[in-house]
């Protein structure tokens, strides 16, 4: 009798959990170089109440010494509307000149976006 009631329990608390919103930062569907042009190709996946996010990039400090190649910058991906309730999901991909990326290159670049998510690339 124990061991039903428990049981139940079990497959109560799973079924409440599982029905609970997700609450999901921002996060990297596809990041590429775009070598012609000189600029990023970033698809951000996120949730909100609307598709209609802008993002942009907060440059961090360049390497004092980027001659060996391995030296690396962070930019911070900003969302315009990061306290959006996360009712649906969505993905937008937009581009990013570099001509004025205020390194010196070649340099490996990370993205970064709250909390965690990271993705990193070498800006020939």
């Amino acid at each position: 009798m124990k061991d039903r009631a428990y049981s139940r329990l079990c497959i109560l608390a799973a079924s409440v959990i599982g029905s609970a919103p997700l609450a999901l930062a921002d996060n990297f569907g596809d990041v590429r170089y775009d070598k012609p042009n000189d600029r990023l190709i970033i698809t951000m996946l996120y949730r909100g109440t609307n598709p209609n996010h802008n993002f942009s990039l907060n440059w961090g400090e360049c390497p004092e010494d980027a001659t060996d190649g391995d030296a690396g910058v962070t930019a911070e991906v900003l969302d315009d509307q990061f306290s959006d309730a996360a009712e649906q999901n969505f993905k937008k991909t937009f581009a990013v000149s570099l001509h004025d990326m205020p390194c010196p290159r070649p340099v490996k670049l990370t993205l970064r976006t709250a909390p965690r998510f990271f993705y990193t690339l070498t800006i020939p």
